[in-house]
């Protein structure tokens, strides 16, 4: 069963002349070369097929989901326990394992993990170890975990997708958190935000804009001005973003469709002066006039 919504929709919009979009490239028109027998062995670049020697073909990438593999150990981790996690990844295709990756945002794979209570969340990188990205973490209370895998196999398009860890012992009480949009304060960074429209509407385009104080030092944290997760109180809804509207300056714009009417948590990362700041900030979305209607 599928548990993730891809929810977030880039919209064309211009805060004022200093402030030009940022390029967000489209992996749907990048070339892809892949064999006319089998169609697994891809390239970005042209040349033949290991595996039976036919010319590579000229293509566009097909919008399909691979397959990632989560294993856990140990099996049934207790809080606290350090957890081994691998992921395998597979072509939709034949199941082969995919060995080749394209480089996102100066890394191969991104894994955020967030608990069930929105209270833990990490934001890394498992490393390329044995054909598979492997990682290392403490897990420290019981409950469901949700961990998004963030990769861009070469030769397809970017994929995100979400597994489910779970760690023994009593779930904690969850109830959706309420409105926070008050200012957060890093560890060099403060940190506001605001919406609009001020009430975000499931389905209907919501901009987030933040402003960080003090201005200076702003640095790219992995290739972009700031990364943002924006989660479901329930976390069906998990998506990682960047920066729609920034340049460097203290003021910079997201945009975001929220899919259902929920509570989201929105975790962000700026870079200061070699600090990585993060907070986070709770919005919730009602029902949008067509969702009303239905």
């Amino acid at each position: 069963m599928r548990f993730l919504t891809l929810t977030l929709v880039l919209v064309s919009v211009t805060l004022c002349a200093s402030q030009a979009p940022t390029t967000t490239p489209d992996p749907s028109k990048d070339p892809v070369y892949f064999c006319p027998m089998d169609k697994d062995v891809r390239s970005n670049s042209p040349g033949n097929c290991s595996r039976c020697g036919m010319k590579l073909v000229a293509g566009v990438p097909d919008p399909v989901e691979f397959h990632l593999d989560l294993s856990v150990t140990p099996k049934v981790p207790k809080p606290g326990d350090k957890v081994h996690l691998r992921f395998d990844v597979h072509d939709p295709w034949k199941n082969n394992p995919v060995k080749k990756f394209n480089v996102v945002h100066e890394k191969l794979f991104h894994a955020f993990i967030v608990s069930e209570d929105l209270q833990f969340f990490v934001h890394d990188h498992p490393v390329w170890v044995n054909d598979a990205f492997q990682f290392d973490i403490t897990l420290p209370k019981s409950g469901m975990y949700r961990v998004l895998g963030d990769f861009y196999p070469e030769g397809a398009t970017p994929q995100l997708i979400a597994k489910t860890i779970l760690v023994v012992g009593a779930s904690p009480v969850l109830n959706p958190p309420p409105r926070d949009y008050s200012p957060k304060n890093g560890d060099n960074l403060r940190i506001e935000m605001v919406t609009t429209p001020a009430q975000p509407l499931a389905g209907t385009n919501t901009q987030i804009r933040f402003k960080v104080s003090p201005g200076d030092g702003l640095q790219k944290y992995l290739g972009a001005w700031g990364h943002m997760l924006a989660a479901s109180d329930d976390l069906i809804d998990i998506a990682h973003t960047h920066p729609f509207i920034a340049d460097g300056s203290p003021e910079m714009q997201f945009d975001v469709t929220f899919a259902r009417a929920r509570t989201y948590r929105v975790w962000v990362q700026f870079q200061r002066n070699g600090v990585v700041n993060t907070v986070h900030f709770d919005i919730p979305v009602k029902a949008g006039t067509s969702a009303k209607s239905s």
